[in-house]
């Protein structure tokens, strides 16, 4: 009879394992897919915003039309992508562009003064700031699921639901290094 409580007991330790390990990794695959949705949500308002700044640029900036351009097409491209990792890619390098850009708009002094542009401006960098912590958020988040799945004995029961890693968002190349302000300002 105590043969049969401690196999008992032992089913059921096994069992709340199993059922707690997956509840974990459900909840951390909606935190990913919440804080997917925020970065989502924030890029869909910078998206929305870069024809406003090209349009008002336009008019002041023809040095700086080659990357007006880069930044229309790459508009473009990533309102046609359908692949979540190469939209992650473009949207990294669409921050790059409108840093840069906004640096190089500090050289037209009739600009700074438009009212329109300072306020697409002071827009796009609360929504720059925003994304960037939602990215962190996001990423935070990956690593917490992609540790989980990858870790035992959790991994076995992530193997079992066929979740893989996901991944993190990543710093566009050359966004890394710092940016040469001479060769920026034509110096």
């Amino acid at each position: 009879m105590t043969a049969i409580w401690i196999l008992l007991a032992i089913v059921v330790a096994i069992g709340g394992f199993i059922v707690l390990t997956y509840n974990t990794l459900i909840t951390r695959k909606n935190q990913i897919d919440y804080a997917q949705g925020a970065v989502d949500a924030l890029l869909k308002k910078r998206f929305d915003l870069i024809p406003n700044l090209v349009a008002t640029v336009k008019g002041y900036a023809t040095h700086e039309r080659e990357l007006l351009e880069k930044v229309t097409e790459l508009r473009s491209r990533i309102g046609q992508t359908k692949n979540s990792d190469e939209r992650m890619g473009m949207e990294s390098q669409m921050s790059g562009l409108l840093g840069r850009l906004l640096v190089q708009l500090e050289a037209y002094p009739d600009l700074k003064a438009n009212q329109n542009f300072l306020q697409l401006q002071a827009a796009l960098n609360e929504i720059e700031e925003q994304i960037s912590a939602a990215r962190r958020s996001y990423n935070g988040a990956v690593v917490e699921f992609n540790n989980a799945i990858e870790m035992f004995p959790s991994n076995m029961i992530a193997s079992w639901m066929g979740l893989k890693r996901r991944k993190v968002f990543e710093v566009a190349e050359g966004e890394s290094a710092a940016p040469n302000v001479g060769e920026l300002f034509g110096s």
